[in-house]
Order: structure tokens, then C-alpha cells, then sequence
């Protein structure tokens, strides 16, 4: 889960924990590291798909940071000449979705970041690169590496700012359309495993109201609650609001995979934990909303792992 992304451009190698185990300042990264947590602020390193030289301080250093949440998005972007100037920023109010003016507005293509850490997981390097790398030759969006972000099992994996749905098992080609529909403000729910700023059960109430209802305006859902319920599985009554007043009531329960598969490249085959959209209720409408729904409808599974 998170709000907002902080991405800071370290080109040459990664290791597992990249901003402790790269040339990125291993003290800076700590701190960083330390001072995200609790804030909805995710820090990762980028770099640009290719080959690179392996520098240990890039001068200039390009940074971005996006916040994620519907109505609110915005990608800011700056070059900084020292990594030290890092440590003043307000993580703080950057997770709350202020920007203070951090840099410039990012303007033009929607930023697509492919995982591509092979040393988190080696898939991500031998299918996150050669994707990263055809979506940069295509020139359809502004294409980025980046360190991690979850779900090695779905690689290749990538995520686009800044609205911040993130996807997985992609192909250029599909990966080429979903960049193409954000860019007109909608979501391409094909390949779709949330959007990062909802936690997990909110991530698959959310799909499953969209496969339901066949929205795609990426600003059109908030999730505006969800609670945990009682009992022997983990479960969830998810409340997702569409802007023009009607709302539902999603129950989220999490289950496993109905075959074995390996977490991640090279692990052993077993059940994996996923988030299932079970029935939807329609709740009563705000005032500005058309009729009340009249049933129930069962969904799908969301199958976000």
C-alpha cells in the first residue's frame, strides 16, 4: 500500500534491500527508509532501462514524487545535485499529498515503472528488463526501472503514475494500452492488481466494482472504508463510493490459490495467499445519486495476491 511514491534515479546494481544495498547512500537510505514508515510514502530507486553506466553518485540525480489517491493525483519531478538534499523533505506531508512545490509538475507521458530487481527476484530481471527495454524503444510512455514492488509471482510487474494502478504478468503490447488509457484519465482492468494507494481488500473491492459495473474512469471509485469481520478466515466489508453518489458494500475474504505456485522465481510450488470479492450490496445512494440498485450481485475473485 501506498499513497504516495518517492523515486530517486541510482542506476548500476541493486541489491535485495536496494536503498541500503546500492551505491544510493546507505546511511541516507536507512534514514529515509526510517522516516517513511507509518507516512504512506513508498521509497524506491529507479534507473533507465538499458545499459548504464555504473556510476556510485550520479550527477544529476533525477527524483519524482507521485501521490496516488482519486481527485488527487500529481506527479512532481526535480533534479538534485547531492543525495543529501533527500533528507529535508517532509514525508510527513508528501503521504498526506502535499507536494510544498517539490520541483516542477511532470508533464506529458504517464510514468510506467517495470520491476526489473533481479536480486529481490531474479524473474523480475529476466522478464521485468527486456519489457522495460521494448516499452522504452516504442516510445509510447516515459519508461522506467524500478527496485520492487510487490508480487513477484505476477512478474513481469509494473506500475503507472499517477494514478498508481499496478499491474501484472504483462506483455509490451498490453502494457503499451494500459499507459494509453491512463493517459486519457481511464483504467484497463485486464491484467489490474489495484491501485497502490487502497490496502489489499480495498484493491480487490474496487475491481471487482469496476468488472461489475464496467466504470473506467480512473477518478470515478474511492474506497471509504473497510472493516474487518469476525471469524475463522480473514474477511472484509469493503465501502466503495462512486463520485456520483451511489455506494456498495463489498465482502473481501482471503483465501489461497487453488493450485500451488511459487511466491517468486525459483521457490517451491505452494498455495498463495489472495484477496477474494465475494457479494456486493448497494447501499443507499447520497442525495445527488439516481435510483437505489434493487439486488445483490455476486462478484468474482479479484485474485490479487
Amino acid at each position: 500500500m501506498a499513497r504516495t511514491w518517492l523515486l530517486i534515479e541510482q542506476p548500476g546494481p541493486w541489491g535485495s534491500k536496494a536503498l541500503t544495498q546500492s551505491h544510493f547512500p546507505s546511511t541516507l537510505g536507512r534514514e529515509l527508509e526510517a522516516r517513511a514508515e507509518g507516512t504512506g510514502v513508498r521509497v524506491a530507486l529507479i534507473r533507465r532501462p538499458g545499459p548504464h553506466a555504473d556510476r556510485r553518485d550520479p550527477l544529476p540525480r533525477r527524483i519524482f514524487a507521485a501521490h496516488t489517491l482519486p481527485g488527487r493525483s500529481w506527479v512532481r519531478t526535480a533534479v538534485i545535485t547531492r543525495a543529501s538534499a533527500l533528507a529535508v523533505l517532509d514525508l510527513q506531508r508528501l503521504g498526506a499529498g502535499q507536494h510544498d512545490g517539490l520541483g516542477e509538475p511532470h508533464e506529458g507521458d504517464p510514468l510506467t515503472l517495470v520491476c526489473t530487481n533481479g536480486k529481490r527476484d531474479r524473474c523480475c530481471a529476466v522478464e521485468g528488463r527486456p519489457l522495460a527495454a521494448q516499452l522504452a524503444t516504442a516510445g509510447s510512455a516515459e519508461v522506467w526501472e524500478v527496485t520492487h514492488l510487490g508480487g513477484h509471482r505476477f512478474s513481469p510487474t509494473l506500475l503507472i503514475l499517477p494514478h498508481g494502478y499496478a499491474y501484472g504478468r504483462m506483455t509490451a503490447p498490453a502494457a503499451t494500452v494500459a499507459a494509453g488509457e491512463i493517459r486519457q484519465g481511464l483504467v484497463e482492468t485486464d491484467g489490474c492488481r489495484g491501485r497502490s494507494c487502497w490496502d489489499r481488500p480495498g484493491q480487490a473491492a474496487e475491481l471487482a466494482l469496476r468488472r461489475l459495473t464496467g466504470e473506467t474512469a480512473a477518478d470515478a471509485l474511492h474506497v471509504t472504508g473497510t472493516d474487518p469481520e469476525g471469524g475463522a478466515t480473514p474477511g472484509w466489508r469493503v465501502t466503495v463510493a462512486h463520485r456520483d453518489g451511489r455506494r456498495w458494500q463489498v465482502r473481501v475474504g482471503e483465501g489461497l490459490t487453488p493450485e500451488p505456485l511459487p511466491a517468486s522465481c525459483g521457490a517451491p510450488a505452494l498455495p498463495q495467499s489472495r484477496m477474494d470479492a465475494g457479494s456486493i450490496i448497494p447501499l443507499r445512494p447520497t442525495a445527488s445519486a439516481g435510483p437505489r440498485p434493487r439486488e445483490a450481485v455476486p462478484a468474482g475473485s479479484a485474485g490479487i495476491g
